[in-house]
């Protein structure tokens, strides 16, 4: 199809129908495909339409033919068709042919114009689709999706499989309320979740089906919070010894398995951001370096006095740079105790010299740190104690991510800072008293007005912090609160803050928790009082 061809028939669609930025609350009766994040912009009509089991892709554009946009294609199709039957079959195709079956919608094109596969902070993540059957206003018969990156197509596959329902009468897969139009984009660049492999070791493939199930709620940076004073869990060549701080032989992660999972989760459009907080959180590092230790009473924040100690760190982001590509890259600096610093001889007499209190000490460990990150051409990211400890003195180029106090980022960006929201009292999963309506509710660029400061408020994150969850409840503390900030980080400002969300988004969100429940993900009841619960009786997945 040429390009020019599309865009005028995209043009025509959108004229002829007002654009909505919602959905009606749906009837018992009504089954929908509930859209979760909502569009930016979307049409819907009245019509239902049959998908061909045998769905073919037909690609354009300099980036159609990526293996990436096959790799999505041939995975969301096993999602959309799990009912039926393998669709590679050739004994089910001969028994279409047979029965001379007609669908509406036998193919879907994907359009992408850049062949570029860089996965970096604001990539464009924007795509249209438009999905609508053969006749005579429409010439397509097909489900298109257009985008400038990659990343946009895989962005409106994932929706695409969502407008995909299976109907159990007609054993069929359909899609309801089409034509379909639709122009979306996300509202933040970055849109994050925070995973803790220190508190709790998590396996390689529960990582996996994390990552996997951020890419349904098209969240796009998984925070890595490999290491912390519990564990060290993570494989560094050049100071082999450091993992021997990991709870055992066999909870740790290889150079090989970080980079699998990097891999993995580019090809779902997520970027990968690995923190090393120093110098508070530190103390496993000593079980393989005691002399990173002040003493042996004094083990942690780490010795700031040493030479020793900034060249471990160097060697770890050496080590790590060639794992993880992202540009952004977490040193930590929150939590920092340093009353036994001061109770150290040497470290007390190495203050004592340079005149330093012990609050210089820490400012002083946490700007090398940062140089040494940038160095290796990283932009650091760091938690908002050294903002609020000592903000003018960070590198310009600093990110702060907000956790603690309410109005950090409006702080932060007034200061000229970019900033990443993840206030604890709302989107700290691992708090499991907060509801997920105070969850989507939380806004993250509240009491900022300027412009100029809004757009220094790069996204937001959720942080599922591991004290308290292992592999037997991680995935089920995530979802479904995450989604409902996911939603808040990718719908339009006006879309999720307008008209009472218990019409406009529970309905939906309940049914995206189904979809998780039916891709495998073991998303916990949405209206639970306390998050992670079972159900505490019989019911709908609908209506839990």
């Amino acid at each position: 199809m040429a390009l020019n061809l599309l865009h005028t028939l995209l043009t025509l669609l959108s004229l002829s129908i007002t654009i909505t930025s919602s959905l009606s609350s749906p009837s018992p009766q009504d089954s929908p495909p509930y859209l979760w994040p909502l569009p930016a912009e979307f049409t819907s009509g009245e019509e239902t339409l049959s998908v061909d089991p045998s769905l073919s892709l037909t690609v354009a554009g300099n980036g159609g033919g990526s293996p990436m946009v096959r790799a999505a294609f041939d995975r969301y199709m096993g999602m959309v068709f799990k009912h039926a039957y393998n669709r590679a079959s050739s004994l089910l195709a001969r028994i279409r042919f047979l029965s001379m079956v007609e669908y509406d919608i036998t193919s879907l094109n994907i359009i992408v114009h850049s062949d570029s596969e860089e996965l970096q902070l604001g990539v464009d993540e924007s795509y249209t689709m438009m999905v609508s059957k053969k006749n005579e206003q429409s010439i397509v018969g097909a489900a298109t999706i257009e985008a400038n990156t990659i990343y946009g197509a895989l962005r409106g596959l994932e929706t695409f499989s969502q407008l995909c329902a299976f109907d159990y009468l007609t054993k069929s897969v359909q899609i309801y309320k089409a034509p379909w139009f639709i122009q979306d984009k996300p509202r933040f660049q970055y849109r994050g979740l925070l995973i803790d492999t220190s508190r709790h070791y998590l396996p390689v493939d529960v990582i996996k089906q994390i990552i996997e199930s951020m890419s349904f709620a098209k969240l796009n940076v998984l925070h890595w919070h490999i290491v912390d004073e519990q564990s060290f869990p993570f494989e560094t060549p050049t100071y082999p010894n450091l993992w021997k701080g990991a709870y055992s032989r066999w909870e740790r992660y290889t150079v090989e398995d970080a980079s699998e999972i990097v891999r993995f989760a580019k090809m779902r459009g997520i970027n990968v951001m690995a923190e090393l907080d120093v110098p508070g959180h530190a103390e496993s590092w000593g079980t393989g370096y005691p002399d990173l230790w002040p003493s042996p009473s004094c083990r942690e924040p780490l010795d700031v006095t040493k030479n020793f100690t900034f060249d471990v760190i160097s060697g770890i982001l050496t080590d790590m740079r060639k794992i993880f590509p992202f540009e952004f890259f977490h040193l930590g600096g929150d939590e920092v105790n340093t009353d036994c610093w001061k109770n150290t001889t040497h470290v007390k007499e190495w203050l004592q010299g340079r005149n330093f209190t012990s609050k210089d000490a820490y400012k002083y460990f946490v700007l090398r740190a940062q140089q040494i990150a940038i160095s290796k051409n990283w932009t650091p990211v760091n938690w908002e104690e050294t903002f609020s400890s000592f903000g003018k003195d960070l590198d310009p180029r600093t990110v702060v991510q907000n956790w603690l106090v309410s109005d950090i980022c409006q702080k932060a960006v007034a200061k000229g800072f970019r900033c990443i929201f993840s206030n604890q009292g709302y989107w700290y999963l691992d708090h499991l008293d907060v509801p997920w309506d105070q969850v989507y509710n939380t806004e993250p660029l509240d009491g900022i007005y300027d412009l100029s400061q809004q757009k220094l408020v790069i996204g937001g994150e959720v942080c599922m912090w591991g004290e308290t969850a292992d592999t037997s409840v991680v995935l089920q503390t995530i979802w479904p609160r995450a989604a409902a900030a996911a939603e808040r980080m990718w719908s339009t400002r006006e879309a999720v803050s307008k008209g009472n969300i218990t019409l406009t988004a529970l309905p939906r969100l309940h049914y995206f928790r189904c979809l998780l429940n039916n891709r495998g993900v073991p998303a916990a009841p949405v209206s639970n009082w306390y998050a992670r619960r079972p159900p505490s009786g019989p019911g709908s997945c609908y209506a839990q």
